[in-house]
């Protein structure tokens, strides 16, 4: 199967369960995390994961709503971008 790879950006002040209440929507949603990278600066998380979303069966706007609804609940931000848009976005 071919991968579809897309980015996940989490932006928000730090607190228990951020990664496991991401991961887990993921997992649940039949989603590959590809790679992840994590910090916290001056109390503020910050995340980007790099996710195989070639396994999801909705479009990819519903797990945008899916993610931005969770970083609300949970006061972050979350924020889905497909692969292609970060290239056009960030090509020299």
């Amino acid at each position: 199967m071919k991968k579809e790879l897309s980015f996940i950006t989490v932006i928000g002040k730090d607190k228990l369960g951020i990664v496991a209440r991401v991961s887990n929507l993921l997992y649940k949603n039949n989603i590959n995390i590809e790679d992840i990278n994590q910090k916290v600066m001056e109390g503020f998380f910050v995340m980007t994961m790099l996710v195989d979303v070639a396994g999801y069966k909705y479009p990819l706007q519903k797990l945008n709503l899916t993610l931005e609804k969770t970083g609300k609940d949970m006061g972050l931000r979350i924020q889905l971008q497909h692969e292609n848009i970060f290239k056009m976005m960030h090509r020299v």
